[in-house]
């Protein structure tokens, strides 16, 4: 059973059923509840841990784990195991200690009493722009190198920052992918906000562009794997009834990330254009009640008002991540007003749909289902340009 709520942005089985709710964009960072209950590390030889050194006290980065083993004693926070790693490549902002098997004198343990994580993301992310992405433990490393060097590196979300005042224009050469011959070459991007498009030319000084993109049919998503690069985004867009793809990516993992940002920034720009009613960090929808049946052969979520109608009220088409689809278990920033509080989050490249589940048991298996369809690969049958969703 799952409550549902609409949001405008950026093998076959058995279809699973039951109730669902759904509203309004951009990322959050899931914490650990204040009031959790306070538990300590019991002492080893290994380990001597201060008792009042206490989980309950700290959150971990970006999707927090149930029981964080990782420590930055330099910065004063718990991370999860993923996030060791990347906190390792950077001694000269975080230490890392095992909180397990590292030895903890008192001065250390002190310091990670006295700050922790609601601390460190009070002073670290006081000014996070809406539309920076912030990853999530199953992101890329870029992504999360980038965010943890933008937080300490470069402190550019604390309060007293202005590096994120964003112009709403950016120009730059990306490494692009030839459509017919595989091989890369560099292209210069025109980023216009205010105008809405995209450009991109083959040569740098031209004049006439190869492409102009509509911001608002625009997606982009790291796929470092299928291109092969740690640092390799591709865009997605609209041209005449099919999907195009550009693949791009940049020596520099800050300037990839920059752009992936900008992507965002202006997309979030046109929504508040074209819909200035919707405000950014809350939504105003109500939460209804909705029964739900997914079809993994035709990749979609139909919902209806109850069990036995005869018609749906609406769908929502499951692509896979190439085309820009992600399922989350959690709901954005600002999405307030049910009662029931384990949230699902689709993201299609339109828009996203917020669901609430009653508890989180069901949402792991509407979870676990949701994800079998977004890993499915696409067919003739279920091609991305039929993608779509409605609401009556």
């Amino acid at each position: 059973m799952l409550e549902w709520k609409r949001v405008s942005s950026s093998d076959s089985q058995t279809p699973a059923q039951g109730q669902v709710s759904s509203t309004c964009p951009l990322d959050c960072e899931a914490l650990f509840p204040s009031d959790a209950p306070t538990t300590t590390h019991s002492c080893s030889p290994k380990c001597p841990l201060h008792p009042s050194l206490t989980r309950s006290r700290f959150l971990a980065f970006f999707s927090p784990p149930a029981d964080p083993d990782w420590a930055s004693y330099k910065l004063g926070i718990f991370i999860c195991l993923n996030c060791s790693g990347v906190h390792r490549n950077f001694p000269e902002i975080s230490r890392v200690k095992s909180v397990r098997l590292d030895f903890w004198d008192d001065s250390i343990v002190e310091f990670m009493t006295r700050n922790g994580n609601l601390c460190s993301k009070a002073k670290y992310e006081a000014k996070v722009p809406a539309f920076y992405y912030i990853p999530q433990s199953e992101d890329c490393m870029v992504l999360k190198e980038q965010w943890i060097r933008a937080k300490y590196e470069r402190q550019e979300f604390v309060a007293s920052s202005l590096t994120w005042t964003f112009s709403g224009n950016r120009e730059g050469l990306l490494w692009k992918r030839g459509r017919d011959n595989g091989q890369y070459l560099r292209r210069k991007f025109v980023l216009l906000t205010r105008e809405g498009l995209l450009k991109y030319y083959t040569k740098e000084e031209g004049k006439a562009p190869k492409a102009v993109i509509s911001i608002k049919d625009l997606n982009a998503t790291f796929q470092t794997e299928k291109i092969g690069n740690p640092h390799g985004l591709q865009i997605t867009y609209k041209r005449d009834g099919h999907t195009r793809n550009l693949f791009v990516y940049h020596e520099n993992g800050k300037e990839i990330v920059d752009w992936f940002n900008a992507f965002r920034a202006a997309r979030l720009h046109y929504l508040k254009t074209a819909f200035p009613e919707l405000p950014e960090s809350e939504q105003r929808e109500a939460f209804k009640k909705r029964w739900f049946a997914l079809d993994p052969q035709e990749r979609r979520l139909f919902y209806y008002k109850n069990p036995l109608d005869a018609f749906e009220q609406g769908q929502v088409f499951i692509g896979n991540k190439e085309h820009g689809y992600e399922i989350h278990d959690d709901v954005p920033k600002g999405v307030r007003g049910n009662r029931w509080k384990a949230g699902i989050t689709i993201v299609t490249p339109e828009r996203r749909f917020v669901f609430a589940c009653p508890n989180e048991k069901e949402q792991r298996e509407w979870l676990e289902s949701l994800r079998h369809v977004l890993a499915l690969p696409m067919t003739p049958l279920n091609p991305y340009a039929t993608a779509a969703t409605g609401q009556r």
